[in-house]
């Protein structure tokens, strides 16, 4: 049996099909990592396949750098488009 997790995830993915991929992307950011860390990071582009997060401090960007290959499994499955990776940096003020 599918956890719920894992049947909201395949709704999500379903019901963002007409969206563009970073959209996409954006909306499946807080399902792929959970809300805490989604709190904390903004999607900001996709560009050749990569997708640009800007991370609010260096203690977030360290977590999320670790969790890279994860998260853009995650996000790949989640929003149906393919990612080369994820480029985490410290978003500007």
């Amino acid at each position: 049996m599918n956890s719920m997790r894992d049947m909201l995830k395949g709704n999500l993915g379903r019901s963002l099909a007409a969206m563009s991929a970073l959209d996409r992307l954006t909306a499946a950011w807080p399902v792929a990592c959970g809300p805490a860390m989604a709190r904390r990071a903004t999607v900001a582009a996709l560009e050749d396949g990569v997708l640009n997060i800007e991370v609010a401090d260096a203690v977030w960007l360290d977590q999320m750098r670790g969790m890279n290959a994860v998260l853009a499994r995650e996000l790949s499955r989640i929003a149906d488009v393919p990612l080369a990776g994820i480029h985490f940096e410290l978003k500007k003020c």
